[in-house]
């Protein structure tokens, strides 16, 4: 029989819970604090912005700010540049790294661990250190300024997390599942469709968010490969609003609030999809 627990062990007990409850709360706020200082500007007017008593909630609410936004044509070109960059990596990437993946997590040939080797030290070079040589690279082949080469750009950087994170996915989920669906009668093909794919497809969703994410908000690369307004993504149309006069604040924070908007929701709609994909290493047989 198992002893009861005592009132001293219980009480420890709760303020163990307590603390680390407090934990938790303080790092939540400390990462949405700024998310939520963001849209909070985004609806203060400027005389509001420039008061020395902080104001945590808007006293004067205004759309001027969305307004200045929505009404820029550059913003709706950026927009549509970064939707086509986007969807182009993430279909890409995801299409390359789920082959390439299956072809290391399944199969044994020459030079597996050193490519696996190659695909995490790409992961670990900053991005600081190559965006130079990208530049000259880019220039020389009349690639720079040009969507194709922002796609390619980013799929250079895309890959190898994409790949190496597959890979763990598919790792989880074991042979013999696909052996015996063979046994009951199915082609390795189908046998892939119906036992490994299903059980994949957490990863992929998952693993797509987060190249949609770095995709979506990539700025240093598309600031050194982009120079023409018309090839401007979101992140690099917001620089605009900084001009040699000082900052647009107003403007700026609406629209970051609105570059933000669409990552959010996609998230939020397939956040179950997320944690399966994250705890996929628990495979039932």
């Amino acid at each position: 029989m198992t002893a009861a627990p005592t009132p001293a062990r219980a009480v420890r007990a709760r303020l163990s819970r307590l603390v680390w409850t407090l934990c938790g709360l303080t790092v939540a706020g400390v990462w949405t604090f700024p998310v939520y200082w963001m849209a909070n500007t985004a609806f203060k007017p400027g005389r509001d912005m420039q008061t020395v008593t902080p104001q945590f909630w808007p006293h004067h609410p205004t759309l001027a700010n969305f307004r200045t936004v929505v009404t820029d044509a550059v913003f709706w070109r950026a927009l549509r540049n970064s939707a086509i960059v986007t969807v182009l990596v993430v279909l890409v990437a995801m299409a390359v790294a789920f082959l390439a993946a299956l072809a290391i997590a399944r199969f044994r040939f020459r030079g597996r661990r050193a490519l696996l080797l190659a695909v995490m030290i790409v992961q670990m070079v900053p991005l600081n250190a190559v965006v130079i040589p990208l530049f000259l690279m880019f220039s020389a082949a009349r690639l720079s300024d040009t969507l194709p080469g922002l796609v390619l750009a980013y799929l250079a950087f895309a890959m190898p997390f994409a790949v190496w994170t597959l890979r763990g996915f598919l790792s989880t989920i074991p042979v013999e599942l696909e052996e015996a669906a063979m046994v009951d009668g199915c082609g390795r093909f189908g046998a892939f469709v119906r036992v490994v794919l299903p059980l994949l497809l957490p990863g992929l969703i998952a693993t797509s968010i987060y190249t949609m994410i770095l995709a979506w908000n990539e700025f240093m690369l598309t600031y050194f490969l982009i120079s023409s307004p018309d090839n401007y993504t979101l992140p690099l149309w917001l620089t605009h609003f900084t001009l040699s006069e000082g900052t647009e604040y107003g403007p700026l924070m609406a629209g970051s609030t609105l570059i933000a908007l669409p990552v959010v929701v996609f998230f939020m709609l397939v956040q179950r999809k997320v944690a399966g994909g994250l705890t996929a290493g628990a495979v039932k047989g």
